[in-house]
């Protein structure tokens, strides 16, 4: 039975490590059914084949280069607000489905399966930082002639409305997903204390798939220095005016970026792996064992990116016409397209316990799969940065 839970904890390492821990579980759990401890077991009662379903909660590095487009005649955000580089990330978390079908042909200790994970996320948002600035009001008296020659003294006021205000918008839309595919077949070596105790070491070897899709649509507009236009009026006392200051137009800049960017991975290639479990409670129909293990696997495939750039910036200086408006920035949009040919290593380990039964298995645990170099992060230049998972899985295993 320690076999079986065995086999069923190393499908649950495969949820973690999609394809190198699928395969490497498959194997472990067919040579746990399989192990010197339990040759007396009657072989036709332990299944042959294993089905696995599980998940994994992943906190995803962000690597990703941050958009800060540059606006050379005016600050490219209104400085009481808050930077948009920090929105622009991509999503700090997925969650993994993993699946594994396993066969464990009966009087052998080789383990054939096959495994699958995949994951999506996303980041979306839309941030909004204005001020609401009040309308010029300014008071004065005029004393003028009317038409019979009496002086009259009347109160005026010089009233202009905001056309605009100080703002920041950012809206980001960022998506990825991932799937790495397992193919493995494996033989349980029986290493010294593993194979003598009813443990099982499982070296398992096959062929890695991943792919990694990641889409970037980041916006951002800003109105960083909007204020009244002031007009003295040096003859004004002449008339018998208050005071000589008066709005008489709106003057601000309009700032506008944006960026869109697709990049991608996808590699094949040969893994190799290592899982061992232990058992330390229990007898083989119902145990608890300490299960883990390390993969590695070099995947030859192409790196990817495809960005699109561009910025604009606007002065409205009109004096009495707020609707003028003179382009003063505006560079040819960049478009770049790159596409490498790479060779990406692997590696990943994990550890966790297994609650093991006759037919069926439960694993908990924490896994960590990096890929090295595997995605381009980089805007206007190639920056190769890793793609990695890590954190707690849980799986369920059934023998048929």
């Amino acid at each position: 039975m320690t076999e079986l839970a065995k086999q069923i904890e190393a499908k649950g390492l495969t949820h973690w490590q999609l394809l190198t821990t699928a395969s490497a579980a498959a194997v472990v759990g067919s040579f746990f059914m399989h192990s010197p401890a339990f040759a007396s077991d009657d072989e036709g009662s332990r299944p042959t084949v294993w089905i696995e379903l599980g998940g994994q909660f992943s906190p995803q590095k962000d690597d990703q280069e941050v958009f800060s487009p540059v606006f050379p005649d005016s600050p490219s955000r209104p400085s009481i607000f808050s930077p948009s580089q920090p929105f622009e990330h991509a999503p700090r978390s997925s969650f993994d489905e993993t699946g594994k079908l396993s066969i464990e042909p009966s009087g052998t200790d080789l383990v054939f399966s096959a495994a699958v994970r995949y994951g999506r996320s996303q980041n979306k948002k839309k941030i909004h930082q204005q001020t609401n600035p009040s309308p010029f009001v300014k008071y004065y008296y005029g004393t003028f002639p009317n038409a019979s020659g009496v002086v009259a003294r009347r109160l005026y006021h010089n009233t202009r409305f905001p056309s605009a205000a100080r703002f920041a918008d950012t809206t980001v839309q960022v998506s990825e997903q991932h799937l790495v595919l397992d193919f493995q077949a494996g033989k349980d070596v029986g290493l010294g204390l593993f194979g003598s105790r009813g443990g099982s070491s499982v070296v398992s070897v096959g062929v890695r798939f991943a792919q990694f899709i990641s889409k970037s649509n980041i916006a951002i507009k800003s109105n960083p220095d909007w204020h009244f236009h002031y007009k003295y009026f040096s003859a004004a006392k002449n008339y018998g005016f208050l005071s000589s200051k008066f709005a008489t137009g709106q003057i601000y800049h309009s700032n506008q970026a944006s960026l869109q960017a697709t990049r991608s991975f996808h590699g094949i290639g040969p893994s190799l792996s290592w899982n061992a479990s232990l058992p330390v409670l229990g007898h083989q129909d119902n145990e608890i064992s300490v299960d883990w293990g390390v993969n590695v696997a070099l995947l030859f495939g192409r790196q990817r990116a495809k960005i699109q750039h561009q910025t604009t910036g606007s002065y409205h200086g009109a004096k009495y016409d707020p609707a003028q408006r003179v382009v003063v920035y505006h560079p040819t949009p960049v478009n770049v397209s790159r596409s490498h040919s790479v060779t990406v290593p692997n590696v990943g380990g994990f550890a966790g316990l297994s609650f093991r039964y006759t037919n069926a298995k439960v694993s908990l645990g924490y896994r960590a799969d990096f890929f090295l170099g595997a995605v381009d992060n980089g805007i206007d230049r190639k920056i190769s940065k890793d793609r990695g998972f890590y954190g707690p899985y849980a799986s369920i295993g059934i023998g048929l």
